[in-house]
């Protein structure tokens, strides 16, 4: 982060006492002394969920550009660089120009009480609706209802990826609750792409979608999408069948988030032709989720082992990730996990420890908020090893035949990691 970006920061840290506070009043006032930039937006698609929002968020944007679109894009958190959060018509907003919106913010603001993550959202409008483009794709920071990206007018459409577990300290403590804080984002007329969820999530999300008036698109009911045998795969909708290439994002479970941008693409009124779909697909790319590594970590091992990175930390993402390292039975998987501390660790491990060979515990310096690897050796029933970090829990694999290593379990450890890549 630049020096600049960096003290911008520190400041509004201290604007308001909590980090994160699901609210709309604050945001509201800002973007009125900003004459209101969130109004001045082309086209939103905006995706609120558990798991699979930025992998979903990743496809939509692929998908407008394969069609000759130009893209805005919201996304948080960043991996390694902050202005990863922003994307103006195509192209990472350049720390200089970010440094100064977000100076130019913090003067409208004027000392103001209001949170980092609202001020980064009024930044991402102000400099939206200042370049022209085709498309907005705002991902939700937290929740939906109160998130700080609910603030814009209707968007063309909304979807809602997997939903689990996770930010209870927040969210609620039940799916049933959770779900109905992600329903916050529907709109009257807005149609909403909603992929595979529980029977209870689903409940709540059909009958908050008939309160509202937004035309509900649900897979397996409105849309499906199946694999194919020659590595692709089928999507249809009452618009038609399309047979497509795999997703260049690996994982099963990215059928479904590939198969929700699509339904809500479709399902936008905007104007984009069946090739994109495919172009969009297989050329998408979202660092962190299921991403091989190659660079300096990788050459601590093996030249015949495999090392993947995901971002994944909650319980639905255990489940997801255990699903795939069953696919992975060719050959052992050792798995490197950092956690941030008040994720349920216990259950995000739960369906992973009986499918590793080894699993470690790190704490990488400079990991934001990291769980100390007694907790997360606690959390796996004591069958962790203390690394304490990934070069030393690398370094300390038992060595044999071909492997695979999976570094996961934070966000804030894959930004880390991709740092210590190169």
């Amino acid at each position: 982060m630049s020096t600049r970006i960096d003290a911008v920061v520190d400041r509004l840290m201290g604007l308001h006492p909590r980090l994160i506070d699901l609210s709309l009043d604050r945001l509201l006032t800002l973007l009125g002394r900003l004459d209101h930039p969130e109004r001045k937006l082309p086209p939103i698609v905006h995706v609120a969920g558990t798991n699979g929002k930025g992998s979903t968020c990743a496809f939509v944007r692929a998908i407008a550009e394969a069609a000759g679109m130009r893209v805005h894009v919201y996304i948080s958190p960043h991996l390694v660089h902050f202005n990863e959060r922003i994307r103006i018509a195509g192209t990472l907003v350049a720390d200089d120009a970010l440094a100064a919106a977000m100076e130019k913010i913090e003067r409208v603001n004027a000392g103001a009480p209001i949170t980092v993550f609202e001020v980064i959202t009024a930044v991402a409008f102000d400099l939206f609706a200042a370049t022209p483009a085709d498309l907005c794709v705002l991902e939700v920071g937290l929740g939906g209802r109160g998130d700080a990206t609910n603030v814009t007018p209707p968007p063309a459409a909304c979807a809602i990826t997997s939903i689990s577990l996770d930010h209870r300290e927040l969210l609620g403590d039940t799916l049933e609750v959770i779900a109905g804080e992600k329903a916050g984002i529907m709109k009257p007329g807005v149609p909403v792409a909603v992929g595979v969820q529980p029977a209870e999530v689903v409940a709540v999300l059909r009958a908050e979608a008939e309160r509202v008036g937004a035309p509900m698109l649900l897979r397996g009911r409105d849309w499906e999408v199946e694999a194919r045998r020659n590595d692709g795969f089928r999507f249809s909708d009452r618009g038609g069948v399309l047979d497509l290439p795999r997703p260049s994002l690996p994982g099963a479970f990215q059928l479904d988030n590939a198969g929700i941008a699509i339904a809500a693409l479709r399902a936008s009124g905007l104007a984009i032709p069946n090739e994109a779909f495919g172009t969009g697909v297989a050329g998408a790319e979202w660092p962190a989720r299921l991403q091989r590594l190659h660079g300096r970590l990788a050459d601590e091992l093996p030249s015949d082992w495999e090392l993947w990175l995901d971002g994944g930390h909650n319980p639905g993402a255990g489940v997801v990730l255990a699903e795939h390292l069953r696919g992975w039975s060719d050959r052992p998987v050792h798995l490197v996990v950092g956690m941030k501390q008040a994720k349920d660790s216990a259950e995000f491990l739960r369906p992973l420890v009986p499918l590793a060979a080894t699993l470690w515990a790190v704490s990488e310096p400079g990991q934001h908020a990291a769980l100390p690897v007694e907790a997360i050796v606690a959390a796996s029933g004591g069958v962790a090893r203390v690394g304490p970090t990934v070069v030393e829990a690398l370094r300390a694999l038992p060595r044999g035949g071909p492997a695979r290593v999976l570094i996961c379990g934070s966000l804030y450890l894959a930004g880390e990691v991709l740092k210590a890549e190169g």
